[in-house]
């Protein structure tokens, strides 16, 4: 979902293992980035179905996209499989590469959406049974690798990429984010669990796992910002990562909310009321801010447009993070009962599938003309 903007540091390839290009070559340039588009599409599933106003039909909808991301995720990891057997050179080169490194962070996301996804609507289709068995491994997966990915790009960054301040993107915050997904996914589990201390533990590692991501990306945010004041607007492709700022923000104010939709279940008074209290204190500010983002980002997103900006991957960008805004409006529409939070749910959700029609048809139309994946 990126071009790289700069070169990475290599290393000659050992006699002997030269790479397997004539092997599947069409799964060659298959990056990381291509999980963002399982979970633009399974976050249409989950905000679609907690929307405040559902629409005849609207739940069965949700259904047949939450099949269509469950297919994609599974498709997606069968082939990404292919591309570390046959072309693991360009995997390798793929991490030492700081523009496509992060994306690593979106499989974590994939899982966890794709987990969420089943719960929220998956239970009318495969039972509850198997939904939160389901939802239990990619939860547990997806959580593992995110955490896992919030310390091993970072580190690979520091350590092994050439970056420079002018080279900051949205793209950066993608492996520190993943954490915030668990922290807004996790709640779904908690009722499912036994009451006490496993629901009390679950309840507050997701706590846990929001400060961590919130903190991480306000280290990283002024870097981005800053870059777009002093070196100018991204280059056309990139620009749609622009909306990548929105998923920290609707994600975290997603996840207060569903955490203290739960927080009577899992932890005793008087804390249930003061997480209740700092979903909206939080929540409110936060989304304000995600608006402010929202119409920034939109602005630069025209201009590119006029400037000729063409079909990329990068498009998925425009999916998923405008997701996390709707499901943090319609919480915030749950706790406060004010209806302009309903209104604004709903017309994030128009947009949101607005923008995962738009990329997934010219995604499709790339698969079917063999112009995807393409190289970088």
């Amino acid at each position: 979902m990126a071009t790289t903007l700069v070169r990475p540091r290599t290393t000659p390839t050992p006699a002997g293992t030269a790479p397997r290009a004539h092997q599947a070559p069409a799964l060659r340039h298959l990056g990381p980035n291509w999980y963002a588009s399982v979970m633009g599409t399974a976050i249409v599933a989950n905000a679609g179905a907690t929307l405040p106003y559902q629409l005849p039909g609207q739940r069965v909808a949700c259904q047949i996209v939450w099949v269509l991301s469950a297919l994609a995720l599974a498709a997606l990891l069968t082939a990404r499989a292919g591309h570390w057997i046959h072309h693991r050179d360009q995997a390798r080169a793929h991490l030492l590469d700081p523009a496509v490194a992060p994306f690593y962070g979106c499989l974590s996301m994939a899982l966890l959406a794709v987990g969420g996804a089943t719960l929220v609507v998956g239970t009318d289709l495969i039972g509850t049974g198997a939904a939160v068995a389901v939802d239990a491994v990619l939860f547990a997966a997806g959580t593992s690798i995110g955490l896992v990915m919030a310390v091993a790009v970072p580190y690979l960054m520091m350590v092994r990429h050439t970056v420079e301040a002018k080279q900051a993107t949205p793209v950066w915050l993608l492996p520190v984010v993943a954490p915030m997904v668990s922290a807004a996914l996790g709640p779904l589990l908690i009722p499912h669990l036994p009451a006490g201390q496993p629901r009390e533990a679950l309840l507050l590692a997701c706590y846990a796992m929001f400060g961590l991501s919130l903190l991480a990306t306000l280290l990283m945010l002024p870097l981005v910002f800053g870059r777009l004041l002093v070196s100018g607007p991204l280059p056309l492709t990139l620009t749609p990562t622009l909306f990548l700022v929105l998923g920290p923000l609707g994600q975290s104010t997603t996840a207060v909310n569903q955490l203290a939709d739960v927080a009577p279940q899992s932890i005793g008074a008087p804390y249930a009321g003061a997480l209740a209290a700092f979903a909206v204190v939080y929540g409110v500010p936060v989304m304000g801010f995600a608006l402010l983002w929202l119409a920034l980002a939109a602005a630069l997103l025209v201009r590119a447009a006029r400037n000729g900006m063409r079909f990329a991957m990068t498009w998925w960008a425009l999916t998923f993070p405008v997701g996390t805004c709707v499901t943090g409006a319609a919480g915030l529409a749950r706790h406060t009962g004010l209806t302009a939070f309903a209104w604004l749910a709903a017309a994030l959700f128009l947009a949101l599938l607005t923008a995962w029609l738009l990329a997934a048809a010219h995604t499709l139309r790339g698969l079917l003309t063999r112009t995807l994946p393409a190289r970088p």
